[in-house]
């Protein structure tokens, strides 16, 4: 084996993680979308099917993150520091799995109605997948989309303070309009899972606004 050929080895072994982080990002999305439906959906029964979908789509992407580990721990050079591949894998498959666990809270609690707010959130959520998405499929010309991908994390941080103010709205309205109060516990727990579903969005594309400083 020339030398030429022994250091095109690692450079396969770097690229790997890209389509790896792009398929996690994409797994996240279609769980989104999958999240969305279901908080527009008032039959029970669809609710729990959107679940099991989404349930689907978790179990998915634990595949995918521990193929991200595989690949790290026997990469012998990595397009960014190790610590930040695995920072940023966990955080991908933290973001899936807190949209697993606002589907699981609409799926157990079923309340009697969708609330508008609730599905203002949701499509905000999936939004900020989307640009997760984007954002992943940008790791390979990170130099030259430096600032393009600094512009797509701004924009998630945005998503998440207008999801702040959303859920702050929606709270208040809750305690002073909803006399059942197994109903307003049942909307409080739902709306505090997708809020918190927006902080880890804004948190993951914290960490990739990290790697693009240290790599630019």
């Amino acid at each position: 084996m020339n030398f030429d050929h022994f250091l095109q080895l690692f450079v396969v072994k770097e690229k790997s993680f890209f389509p790896l982080f792009v398929q996690s990002s994409e797994n996240i999305k279609e769980a989104s979308a999958l999240l969305l439906e279901q908080t527009r959906e008032s039959d029970p029964d669809k609710r729990r099917i959107l679940a099991h979908r989404i349930k689907e789509h978790e179990t998915k992407g634990d595949t995918i993150t521990r193929q991200i580990v595989g690949v790290l721990m026997n990469a012998y050079l990595t397009p960014f520091d190790r610590d930040d591949i695995h920072e940023l894998a966990e955080g991908l498959d933290g973001f899936l799995d807190s949209i697993r666990d606002s589907s699981k809270k609409i799926a157990i609690y079923q309340p009697k109605e969708s609330s508008k707010k609730l599905i203002e959130i949701a499509e905000y959520i999936d939004k900020a997948a989307a640009i997760m998405v984007e954002l992943t499929g940008h790791f390979d010309t990170l130099r030259k989309d430096a600032k393009k991908m600094d512009k797509l994390c701004d924009d998630i941080k945005e998503i998440e303070h207008t999801v702040d103010d959303i859920y702050e709205s929606y709270m208040s309205n809750l305690f002073e309009f909803e006399k059942d109060a197994i109903e307003l516990v049942k909307k409080k727990n739902i709306a505090q899972a997708l809020e918190d579903t927006s902080d880890v969005a804004k948190a993951v594309s914290s960490k990739i606004r990290s790697i693009v400083v240290k790599n630019s």
